[in-house]
């Protein structure tokens, strides 16, 4: 019978440690698009003050405690708004890399052609002359060393 406890309260502990993960991983969202989230939050709100949103370092609790204070509304109300502008700011985000999809293949197959083509015709001349290559190579660093710290005297 004990088992049967430890295993019920193990995947309890589970569901809870997944919910914290969750919770978490949404607040280091919110943290992260805060300054992209704030015109948007601004728009909602407009009698809030730029700087009172900042002050709130892109925690969603805090943020709503704020609104919720001076706008006179409840948190849940707050709440609800400010997850509607994430949703609507998430959907665009998705609609971004859905759009942007088509251009990651043809620059993926553009550079396995240029890979394909361009790489043989390096390689050839650099395999016959190998001690060429290198001394050329060695030129244009040293070259580049003069470059760049020749305006420096120690």
């Amino acid at each position: 019978m004990e088992s049967v406890n430890s295993s019920s309260s193990q995947s309890s502990n589970s569901v809870d440690s997944e919910e914290a993960i969750a919770e978490k991983s949404s607040d280091q969202w919110f943290n992260e698009q805060f300054e992209n989230l704030l015109p948007k939050i601004q728009e909602q709100w407009p009698d809030m003050a730029k700087q009172t949103l900042e002050a709130t370092k892109g925690s969603l609790d805090e943020l709503i405690s704020v609104i919720s204070i001076h706008s006179g509304k409840n948190s849940f109300g707050v709440q609800e708004q400010l997850e509607e502008i994430f949703n609507s700011a998430t959907d665009k985000t998705r609609g971004l890399a859905e759009s942007l999809e088509p251009l990651e293949k043809q620059l993926e197959d553009l550079l396995d052609d240029l890979n394909s083509t361009l790489r043989p015709r390096i390689e050839k001349p650099v395999r016959k002359r190998p001690l060429l290559a290198i001394g050329i190579a060695a030129g244009i660093g040293v070259l580049f060393g003069i470059l760049l710290g020749g305006g420096r005297k120690n």
